[in-house]
């Protein structure tokens, strides 16, 4: 449910999905688009509760280096190792509540090596 609502509202943005889904040895990529001529890697977190902090707050320095390795791999398969790209998050907390909040974060986050 999160995912599909992280695509309406990246596709009323004007993002152009290209993969869901997308499956390396890594892990997955939840969402991979196209942003104004940019590959951006989007992922979703939603959270039902706050109970282990927000959605947003999800996104550690070790699962920033796993979505990097992913997007890195995808990039490889399809040739495109010279193409701009950039990491957004789509956080959604409160899923399923009248109090539902979704927030997109362009350039979440940048990789450095470690």
């Amino acid at each position: 449910m999160g995912e599909d609502l992280a695509v309406a509202e990246i596709e009323r943005r004007g993002y152009a999905v290209l993969e869901r889904r997308y499956r390396t040895r890594f892990g997955e990529i939840d969402i991979v688009a196209e942003d104004e001529g940019v590959t951006v890697f989007i992922e979703v977190r939603a959270r039902r509760t706050d109970r282990r902090g927000s959605a947003a707050e999800s996104i550690t320095p070790r699962k920033r280096r796993k979505i990097a390795a992913m997007a890195l791999d995808y990039l490889a398969w399809r040739g495109k190792l010279n193409v701009r790209c950039r990491f957004d998050v789509v956080a959604i907390d409160w899923l399923n509540s009248p109090r539902q909040t979704l927030h997109l974060y362009r350039d979440a986050f940048q990789v450095d090596g470690r």
